[in-house]
């Protein structure tokens, strides 16, 4: 017989145990992620239908004035669900003052399906970005690269290919991505707390870098009344881009605090500062950022050798994501991946030194990458994980396997496009060129990791004997930094001339050194010779929306065009065991979307639905000891 004490004392270690475990579930609550709706509804198909319906003069008008970003109304049907109301607008930054310039209107765009109907979103999804692969003849950078990160365990967005048809006429092959927005916090946090900032680059050399993409639409507003300029005289590396740390102010940091996702405030702000502060001085990394997924996400970055990035003195194109006081960094923009963007010769993408992975900057001024680099254990892990990538994505004709996959999907699309800057000709050439440049760039990672090829800036000029030879590449055809697509090679484009396209790579300086100089009829894109001038015309006025619920259109998905799980691109006979290695069209080897009806609710679900039952587990327990003694 247990007296009452003992009850008591029983009871009490019941509830402490549940308490723990919810407490335990809280801390750790990111890893108690849902698969939302949209997992399935959007990025589960083989290609994604997305039909744009938008009035014609409004649709031509926003082309028109492209260069001012501003969202149009429309319909728009994903998969063959309509949804009223959306907003649509041009996106981008260098990429697109290219487009602006030239004869083409294939824009990125993004589509923000509560810009007019409040609430409303894409089973779950707030904002789709939709990107023109412009520098891209594969068609396959950043679809591969999104790949390998998410192989190595980095958080990234949904990912997958779209056919975009406007008023039922066939636009073009993008890629889209799930924006990283509110409903990607919802889904890998549980919650939408945390802050994004996508990270541009405000200025260079002290003049005026042109737009600097919305991240949101409160992001320009917020820059102006926090009075960021970004004209400094250091450029980009004195805007907060190359996460130095200068000094407490928040103005001191546009490229990042003048991109907040969303709303952000000082609190917000210090937090990224005190990190860039520990980062700085080497001290109590681990308490402030991600070390572990950031040396992943270095791994794949340097082995794609993307350079309109972090890695170059242009300092941008990243996500930071603040949660709790801890620091993400997320990838985003791919396209001028693979040596496009300030590349060099073939034999310096190839080459790529991954000690050094910066270009055109020392490596004290990304203590990001230099500062990791000087600890022991973090530099060999950050080599462990070159190494699992090279097995992964590399050994056996996997890539070779994977790219033929994704051309055995997408060949009639790229066939059709009409808006393509470059011709099916080129794409079939490209694929050849890209498999080449890989390979080899993969013998050349594998050598600077054995040490029989130079692995440093410095060791690659006094040894260049020792570099893989890379004369078989011809950097042109996978796509450069420009708007590309001879329309000589292939056939004509139809309705419009590429003729006045420039290409800009393959310009680029490693590791220092004087950058390259420029006349006035090749000025680089990134630094744009006075207003960019195309005839603007006054957009039609919009006319506002009748109240709607805050929900979703309720048309029905068509069974042809929504699949119930996303197909399954495996590597061929060599790839590894599928429950470790599981590439999937569209979700990018996301987590397993349950059958039938995917869950709109929120993500911390699961994390209520456990505390709970810990909770009714301990007062059961209880009940049941009190009841037998």
């Amino acid at each position: 017989m247990i007296d009452s004490k003992k009850i008591n004392i029983i009871s009490s270690v019941l509830i402490i145990a549940a308490v723990a475990g919810v407490i335990a579930m809280i801390i750790f609550g990111r890893e108690y992620t849902y698969t939302p709706e949209y997992a399935r509804t959007v990025f589960g198909t083989d290609i994604i239908t997305i039909d744009i319906q938008a009035d014609e003069t409004e649709w031509q008008n926003m082309l028109d004035n492209a260069i001012n970003e501003e969202y149009i109304m429309a319909d728009v049907a994903v998969n063959g669900k309509k949804y009223s109301y959306v907003g649509i607008r041009p996106k981008g930054n260098n990429s697109l003052q290219q487009v602006y310039s030239s004869d083409s209107d294939r824009y990125s765009f993004k589509i923000k399906f509560d810009e007019y109907a409040a609430g409303q979103t894409c089973g779950g999804l707030d904002m789709l970005v939709l990107n023109d692969m412009l520098g891209d003849a594969t068609y396959m950078k950043e679809y591969t690269t999104f790949e390998m990160m998410k192989e190595l365990g980095i958080e990234t967005p949904y990912f997958g290919y779209a056919k975009i048809t406007v008023n039922g006429e066939y636009w073009g092959l993008y890629f889209a991505l799930e924006a990283y927005n509110d409903s990607y916090k919802q889904r890998v946090s549980g919650n939408e707390n945390g802050t994004l900032y996508n990270v541009k680059s405000t200025d260079m050399g002290g003049g005026n870098f042109g737009s600097i993409e919305k991240s949101s639409d409160k992001s320009s507003e917020n820059s102006q009344q926090r009075g960021f300029g970004g004209h400094g005289g250091m450029g980009a590396a004195s805007s907060g881009g190359s996460l130095l740390y200068t000094d407490d102010e928040i103005s001191s940091y546009p490229a990042i605090f003048g991109n907040v996702v969303g709303d952000g405030n000082e609190e917000d702000f210090s937090k990224v500062i005190s990190a860039l502060k520990a980062l700085n001085s080497g001290k109590n990394i681990e308490e402030y950022f991600d070390v572990d997924e950031i040396l992943r996400y270095l791994a794949v970055h340097t082995f794609v050798v993307n350079l309109d990035s972090y890695s170059s003195n242009m300092a941008q194109n990243y996500y930071i994501y603040e949660q709790d006081g801890t620091i993400q960094i997320l990838p985003w923009d791919y396209n001028y991946a693979w040596g496009a963007f300030q590349g060099g010769t073939a034999s310096a993408t190839v080459n790529f030194p991954i000690d050094t992975p910066v270009s055109d900057v020392e490596m004290s001024e990304r203590p990001l990458i230099s500062v990791l680099f000087e600890n022991e254990e973090y530099f060999e892990r950050y080599h462990n994980y070159l190494s699992e990538l090279l097995e992964k994505y590399f050994t056996d004709g996997k890539f070779d396997n994977r790219i033929d996959e994704l051309d055995n999907l997408i060949d009639s699309y790229v066939q059709d496009d009409p808006t393509a800057f470059y011709t099916y000709d080129q794409y079939k050439t490209a694929l050849e060129a890209f498999k080449n440049l890989a390979n080899l760039r993969a013998e050349s990672v594998s050598g600077q990791l054995s040490g029989t090829v130079p692995s440093t800036t410095e060791e690659q000029k006094n040894s260049s004997d020792k570099l893989v030879d890379a004369s078989s590449v011809t950097m042109s055809q996978v796509g450069t930094s420009g708007m590309g697509g001879d329309r000589g090679f292939g056939g004509e484009r139809p309705d419009f001339d590429m003729e006045g396209g420039r290409d800009f790579g393959g310009q680029g300086v490693q590791g220092g050194g004087e950058p390259p100089q420029f006349d006035e009829n090749n000025a680089p894109p990134n630094l744009p010779d006075g207003d960019i001038v195309k005839n603007n015309t006054e957009s039609s006025e919009i006319s506002t929306p009748p109240d709607l619920p805050n929900e979703n259109s309720t048309e029905e998905n068509t069974e042809s065009n929504i699949k119930n799980t996303p197909p399954d691109f495996s590597m061929g006979e060599n790839n590894a065991p599928k429950g470790e290695r599981d590439f999937q069209q569209g979700v990018g080897n996301a987590q397993q979307p349950p059958q039938g009806e995917g869950s709109s609710e929120s993500s911390g679900m699961a994390l209520n639905i456990g505390s709970l039952v810990l909770l009714i587990i301990a007062i059961i327990g209880v009940s049941l000891v009190k009841g037998k003694f």
